[in-house]
């Protein structure tokens, strides 16, 4: 005997449902792990401009000490 169209379409609705439970929670997986990825994206963003802060300072540093050797050097 065949399934009646009532249990069929039951069915259907019954594993419609426990996929759209799935979505829901991998919907919400997606959106921690964004947000995590966020963060960790304005961490590296901060942590890059600070190198290139640091960058900077050294490379002026070095600068300014061939300067001065080269002074050393003009004054011998």
């Amino acid at each position: 005997m065949a399934d009646s169209p009532d249990k069929s379409f039951g069915d259907e609705l019954e594993k419609l449902g426990k996929r759209l439970d799935d979505l829901v929670v991998t919907c919400g997986q997606l959106k921690e792990e964004n947000r995590s990825l966020r963060q960790r994206q304005d961490a590296l963003i901060a942590e890059r401009a600070n190198l290139l802060q640091k960058n900077e300072q050294v490379r002026a540093r070095v600068e300014a000490m061939i300067g001065r050797l080269k002074g050393m050097e003009q004054g011998v």
